[in-house]
């Protein structure tokens, strides 16, 4: 399987979907899916919003639980690459990154003479 690097600053707004949970990689004895170094693969939902209103939802794999991702919260997302896979008559293509982090707001500061200030 060949992995196709993504430029994630070409996605436009990366938001968690769905929060973080352990892929199971056998639904009848709900084994969690691992990697080499026996770190559990965790899974995020992503919206990805590129122009207009034009929204699609990815799901991408990754090592470890991402920590401080909450529903709905603007997410950065290092080294995506994409994988096209087949499986009979199926397919489609996975992701998987390096790491998820939640995107901090911007701190605002308050302008002199705004607010509710006496």
């Amino acid at each position: 399987m060949q992995a196709i690097p993504v430029d994630t600053s070409r996605l436009g707004v990366l938001r968690c979907a769905v929060e973080p949970e352990p892929k199971i990689s056998n639904y009848e004895t709900k084994e969690v899916k691992r990697d080499r170094e026996g770190n559990t693969i965790y899974t995020v939902a992503a919206t990805v919003r590129q122009e207009g209103r034009r929204i699609s939802v990815i799901e991408i794999a990754v090592a470890g639980e991402p920590k401080g991702i909450k529903e709905g919260q603007e997410i950065r997302v290092t080294g995506l690459e994409a994988f096209s896979w087949a499986m009979g008559e199926r397919h489609g293509i996975s992701f998987r990154a390096e790491a998820i982090t939640p995107v901090q707001p911007a701190a605002t500061t308050a302008l002199p003479g705004k607010g509710g200030g006496a």
